[in-house]
């Protein structure tokens, strides 16, 4: 179908994941691919659009970090990775962002925030605040003391997180950045026959295409990805899970090129 429309998309909510953000080979931030992400986030704001990003890697980074080779699975130690690796990725994109003389502000999250009244208000009326001000707010689960993403994976390495704060702040886009093309009839790492799907009109349609795959790094999967969708969907916001592979794809999808799966609000 014709994406022209999304070329007057106000509104974006960039949601990058683990496996974007840190090389495979070594968990290591990719330095690279923050700093043309930061580039077509600032950019895209330039052209008068309200951006925020929600972004993994804080686990990931504080175990690189901490020189931890396997993937924690003690709880406290994959807090304390949060804690080290959180501070370590927002360092990072302040320095990043800077080069591109752009704002940006750290919000950290919990399932609690987001369902508590007094909460979910406040942080509503911070990020609106904020993107009148031009800053790019990032945002990430509160790890270190939350447990529901590390432990329960309820936000699905931030897709459910993503679509939340989309919801919140009256988003009209949200855009997954991933390690797959988009969704497929089946996983294509293990079916090479799995056809992909360009548009989803009814995400409740697509159950049956929630195929997993786990990661050394990520946590999430196209089930919180489809559970993204409908939240996202049901608030009025289109949705694009693309590859995260280039960054650029970001600004292509704004300028209504044919890239991922688009779910209609």
């Amino acid at each position: 179908m014709n994406r022209d429309f999304l070329k007057d998309k106000k509104r974006i909510v960039v949601k990058i994941g683990t496996s974007n953000v840190t090389h495979e080979e070594s968990g290591e931030l990719n330095l690279l691919k923050l700093d043309k992400l930061a580039q077509v986030l600032t950019d895209i704001r330039s052209r008068g659009k309200d951006v925020i990003l929600v972004s993994s890697g804080a686990i990931g980074a504080g175990r690189t970090a901490l020189g931890i080779k396997e993937k924690p699975v003690f709880l406290p130690m994959k807090q304390a990775c949060a804690a080290v690796g959180q501070a370590r990725l927002i360092m990072i994109y302040q320095k990043l962002f800077a080069e591109y003389n752009q704002s940006i502000a750290q919000l950290m999250v919990t399932k609690h925030t987001l369902t508590n009244r007094i909460s979910r208000v406040n942080a509503q009326n911070t990020l609106r605040e904020l993107l009148n001000m031009g800053v790019i707010p990032i945002i990430n689960e509160n790890d270190p003391v939350s447990t529901d993403q590390i432990q329960n994976e309820v936000f699905g390495d931030n897709d459910t997180l993503s679509a939340i704060v989309a919801e919140l702040v009256g988003a009209d886009l949200l855009v997954l950045l991933s390690d797959i093309d988009g969704l497929y009839t089946d996983n294509p790492r293990e079916n090479p026959d799995a056809s992909f799907i360009e548009f989803v009109e009814n995400v409740e349609d697509m159950a049956e295409y929630a195929k997993d795959t786990t990661t050394t790094w990520g946590t999430g999967g196209m089930t919180t990805k489809l559970e993204a969708a409908r939240i996202a969907t049901k608030a009025g916001c289109d949705m694009v899970i693309c590859n995260g592979k280039d960054v650029v794809d970001v600004s292509r999808i704004l300028d209504g090129k044919p890239i991922g799966t688009l779910f209609r609000a």
